[in-house]
């Protein structure tokens, strides 16, 4: 039985972030965090939301899974976009409609606010079930392809 509410993150929900974050990596580009580092970067978000949100679906105190909110702003459009990052859903939880939940509470909070302009995302292009997903909530992958440079 699922009763899940989307609520902000919280500091205590540090440690399973982290493994939310570690398992979605290695699931959806075979890439091995440093949990060290990760926990420093996810830390800085917990106390800053400035530099970024996490928003948490929770099943009556069990998080089944989060995403993540960055900001970008549009000169053209004159407000704010937000950036949708490090979805995870645990493997229990899947296909039965916590991203819809979750994409559903943001999409909620953008419709409303005369800031926020849009709603983004990037998805690895081999990770063809998220792109269904998402195509399935009404998102279009058709205007921009995302080049990257890492150090």
């Amino acid at each position: 039985m699922m009763n899940i509410v989307v609520r902000d993150a919280l500091k205590s929900d540090l440690e399973e972030i982290l493994d939310f974050q570690i398992n979605m990596a290695k699931e959806t580009e075979s890439i091995d965090l440093e949990r060290d580092v990760l926990k420093i970067g996810v830390s800085s978000v917990l106390e800053d939301s400035a530099k970024a949100k996490y928003f948490i679906a929770d099943n009556e105190g069990e998080a089944a899974g989060m995403l993540m909110i960055t900001t970008e702003w549009s000169d053209w459009r004159n407000g704010w976009v937000w950036w949708i990052q490090s979805v995870y859903v645990k493997p229990g939880y899947r296909k039965m409609g916590v991203y819809k939940m979750l994409y559903n509470h943001i999409k909620k909070i953008v419709g409303s606010s005369d800031e926020l302009k849009g709603i983004r995302l990037y998805v690895d292009k081999r990770n063809v079930r998220a792109q269904q997903v998402y195509e399935s909530l009404g998102m279009t992958g058709d205007h921009y392809t995302t080049y990257e440079w890492m150090k």
